[in-house]
């Protein structure tokens, strides 16, 4: 969530690939792998994962039935 405030993410910008979020937070808070970064994202932006979504994703985040994205 600070990576994406430090992009300047909010709700009334356009959308950004995950990639870049992802790159972006290896970088500078988390080099041990892309993996765990990027499964977090995914889990804040499905709605039925936690009680309120915390990103918006646009795309297939997974599905309830446990499909990965």
């Amino acid at each position: 969530l600070y990576a994406m405030h430090e992009l300047g993410l909010t709700s009334k910008v356009a959308y950004k690939k995950s990639a870049r979020i992802v790159g972006d937070v290896i970088g500078k808070y988390h080099a041990h792998g892309e993996y765990a970064v990027y499964d977090e994202l995914v889990i804040m932006a499905r709605d039925f994962s936690m009680r309120l979504e915390l990103s918006h994703g646009q795309g297939h985040f997974g599905s309830l039935d446990g499909d990965n994205a």
